[in-house]
């Protein structure tokens, strides 16, 4: 709790800070050429079958619950094996989803992106409402589910570095998060974009929390 709450809101600006910024204007710059050379409308066109999303909706519910249960399990089984690994692992999970989601929520409240849910058939791609909460946090680019997916599992590729399947299986699961949010919920440049912005996420985190393992 204390390394959580002590390296919160530097982890934040290291996020920003030196060469990560490159990845952020990289997720700009992504999405701008998906969205102007029609890349983001005529992959919406060819992924909305039923047949796929009845393959990846579940990404929807999955990316929204299981970043609220996996700390908290973790931590409860530091706990119950008295491990402090274990449970520093718990709370380096925690810290990037947090940071992941504030930083997705961010770039909503000042992006304000049309939502394909709300499409009826027309290209809504190129739909921002840039300023202050003109599409509230929710909903928009990036993808905060794609964003806290990439933050976890690299925060645990980064913690577990010579348990290969163990990252493996989160960098799985962080591209099912974002494929099936991206033929559901989302554009795929919100999916591109909240992959990079995930990643640095993670590597700070993950690094960070790395490091106190090793004090």
């Amino acid at each position: 709790m204390k390394l959580f709450l002590s390296t919160l809101s530097r982890n934040v600006l290291e996020c920003f800070r030196g060469r990560r910024l490159i990845w952020h204007l990289g997720a700009i710059f992504l999405t701008l050429a998906l969205v102007e050379s029609g890349f983001d409308w005529q992959y919406y066109l060819a992924t909305r079958s039923p047949e796929l999303r009845w393959w990846f909706w579940p990404a929807v519910p999955i990316g929204g619950l299981l970043p609220m249960v996996l700390p908290l399990a973790v931590l409860a089984l530091g706990a119950v094996s008295r491990s402090a690994r274990i449970w520093l692992v718990g709370w380096g999970i925690g810290q990037a989803e947090a940071i992941g989601g504030l930083i997705a929520a961010a770039y909503k409240a000042l992006t304000g992106r049309a939502h394909p849910a709300h499409s009826v058939g027309t290209d809504l791609t190129h739909v921002f409402k840039f300023g202050l909460l003109r599409g509230g946090v929710f909903w928009g680019w990036p993808s905060s589910h794609t964003t806290i997916a990439f933050a976890m599992a690299v925060t645990v590729l980064r913690l577990f570095p010579k348990r290969r399947w163990l990252g493996y299986l989160s960098i799985s699961y962080a591209f099912y998060i974002g494929f099936g949010v991206s033929m559901t919920i989302h554009w795929f440049s919100d999916f591109v974009a909240g992959a990079l912005i995930g990643t640095v996420v993670g590597l700070v985190v993950g690094n960070c929390f790395t490091r106190s393992q090793t004090r």
